[in-house]
């Protein structure tokens, strides 16, 4: 085995990840209620260090007033690289009219044709991201 071969997977920092949520408004939010997985596709955006979505009543919802324990993932694709950014954290819907009338100042909007009343928040445990060289797999020996 060639152990000089180098790796093509670069840790991104703290910093970098938020530069990258804050660049980007689509990403995937995970969370799973009853041991079910589900994924879905949100319009975002980062706002300090917490991430905002609007959403409607619905299964999105339903389950994250169950299971408040969320990941949410950004990425993008290059010619020649690959990125990855993955928050782990908590989410709740906005409930205080004063929170709601903040979130509703931010230029939040959805890339989605529905009416979505409802401020959802992700306050971030763990935010991670990783850099990807793009090219042929190395020869296995």
């Amino acid at each position: 085995m060639d152990t000089d071969v180098a790796t093509p997977i670069e840790l991104l920092s703290e910093e970098d990840c938020w530069e990258s949520l804050h660049a980007s408004n689509l990403g995937r939010l995970a969370l799973s209620v009853a041991n079910e997985p589900s994924i879905y596709p949100v319009s975002f955006m980062a706002a300090g260090r917490r991430l905002l979505f609007r959403t409607s009543p619905g299964t999105k919802l339903a389950e994250l007033t169950v299971n408040s324990h969320v990941a949410f993932e950004i990425d993008g694709v290059g010619a020649e690289d690959a990125w990855s950014v993955v928050v782990k954290g908590t989410a709740r819907a906005l409930d205080k009219q004063s929170e709601i009338d903040l979130a509703a100042e931010l230029s939040l909007r959805s890339d989605f044709p529905a009416l979505k009343y409802v401020y959802v928040e992700i306050i971030p445990h763990e935010v991670t991201g990783r850099r990807f060289d793009l090219g042929p797999e190395p020869e296995r020996t």
